[in-house]
């Protein structure tokens, strides 16, 4: 019988000690419950009544109601959690064994550690029955897995539904940063003003496609928002290069970074002045943390499982989508071409969403605009396009006319059209194209659209 009493008494990781006093000290240090909140959900208290209380004033907190043990019982009884004398006794009971606040954030910290060993093991459950039960192959229970603990290490459930009321402080607290001038934008910086105005910077969990003809300037310009990530944030930027290799890739950046003409790095012809250049370059490219992997048969699973290992990562670039066809093992022909493709942007989309981090994905265009007398290119001139155009939240097009009309005279000019934009308006923003530093940048002047 004992050991049938210690299965049945077999509890989860939990502290009650270090719950009852975090909400003690909550209950009567109003000052620390902003520094609570940032650090704490309902879900990490183990015990309900707990959760309760906690989820109560995180409410009451994000309406900026008063927080005491009056206020919250009167809540409480109001929502109908508790009747009122069993909501007081504990309330009273939790400020008694609480004397101080001074040490509620270790109190936190014990709590934050049993949740995660309670989501660790609830994870290594789920994972144990899908193994015995044979849902899937190897591969795929693997891919599983690792979403699964990658969500536990981003410190959110990768299956739990999320209630509304815990969206409102979030929000609230956002709104109040960007009313009160602290936050300019929503995202990160793309190194480009006028984008930035209209697509309000790289934003979290975007799929931001990027589509121009072949030559006309997309890597280049992509690799450029990735440094000033780098660079101007100091995030982890992941570059898949499934065309060029990280060499070419380098010296571009390079070439970008020290205004050197990229002719010179490649035969070596370089003054003085080019070499103090370089050094400077040098020094601040290694203070950036870019990655670059350049296997050409990476797949969209393979990607996300090497971002799931960067911890400050801030954006991901890819380059380009039409190269992934030929990854994972299938031939694609046709139709299917189409579908291979829209499947592969289904899957960077939900990558987005699941790293919560903007993804550039860099795509062809077809030669559909070509035969136009407007050549500037537009949502349907997307190759193999299927639903790449729905699953992006952001489509941007370069467009040079220079590419068509080497006699033009807005030569080394180019054009960023944002022809979908989930945050915003569409429209262009020109750009100057510097070909011999392989760099685009802000024209702070717009000229005539007479097409």
């Amino acid at each position: 019988m004992a050991f049938e009493d210690e299965i049945l008494s077999r509890q989860m990781p939990h502290s009650l000690e270090a719950e009852q006093s975090t909400l003690g000290s909550m209950l009567i240090d109003a000052d620390c419950i902003k520094d609570v909140m940032d650090k704490l959900q309902p879900d990490d208290f183990y015990v309900k009544q707990n959760r309760d209380i906690f989820e109560t004033i995180y409410t009451m907190f994000s309406y900026s109601k008063p927080i005491d043990g009056i206020t919250v019982a009167e809540e409480m009884q109001k929502n109908g959690t508790y009747d009122d004398q069993t909501t007081r006794t504990y309330l009273v009971q939790l400020m008694e064994v609480t004397p101080t606040s001074a040490n509620v954030m270790e109190y936190v910290k014990i709590i934050q550690d049993k949740a995660l060993l309670r989501a660790l093991a609830k994870a290594a459950g789920e994972i144990t029955g899908m193994v015995q039960e044979g849902l899937g192959e190897a591969q795929d229970i693997l891919e599983v897995s690792e979403q699964k603990v990658y969500a536990i290490r981003r410190g959110r459930s990768s299956q739990e539904l999320t209630p509304i009321a815990q969206l409102v402080k979030p929000f609230l607290d956002r709104l109040n940063d960007l009313a009160s001038g602290k936050a300019a934008q929503s995202g990160l910086p793309s190194g480009f003003s006028l984008v930035d105005q209209k697509i309000h910077g790289l934003n979290k969990s975007d799929l931001i496609l990027l589509a121009a003809r072949p030559g006309v300037g997309k890597s280049s310009f992509a690799m450029n928002m990735a440094l000033n990530v780098a660079r101007q944030c100091g995030r982890t930027v992941a570059v898949f290069s499934l065309e060029m290799s990280k060499e070419q890739l380098f010296i571009r950046l390079m070439s970008s970074e020290a205004m050197v003409d990229m002719n010179h790095l490649l035969t070596g012809r370089l003054s003085a002045s080019d070499w103090g250049k370089l050094t400077q370059a040098a020094r601040t490219l290694r203070q950036t943390d870019i990655r670059i992997d350049d296997n050409p048969m990476l797949t969209a699973a393979d990607m996300n499982a090497k971002c799931r290992r960067l911890d400050n990562l801030g954006l991901v670039v890819v380059d380009y989508l039409q190269l992934m066809n030929s990854s994972g093992g299938k031939s694609y022909a046709g139709e299917n071409r189409q579908q291979a493709v829209s499947d592969i942007s289904r899957m960077l989309k939900i990558m987005a969403k699941e790293l919560d981090v903007p993804v550039i994905c860099l795509s062809q265009l077809s030669r559909a605009n070509e035969k136009r007398d407007n050549k500037r290119p537009m949502l349907s001139d997307l190759r193999d396009s299927g639903a790449i155009e729905q699953d992006a939240d952001i489509v941007m097009f370069l467009y040079r006319e220079d590419y068509y009309n080497q006699e033009s005279e807005n030569r080394n000019m180019a054009e960023c059209i944002i022809g979908k934009n989930r945050h915003g308006e569409t429209g262009t923003v020109p750009l100057r194209w510097t070909p011999e530093y392989v760099t685009f940048s802000t024209m702070e002047m717009r000229f005539d659209e007479d097409e």
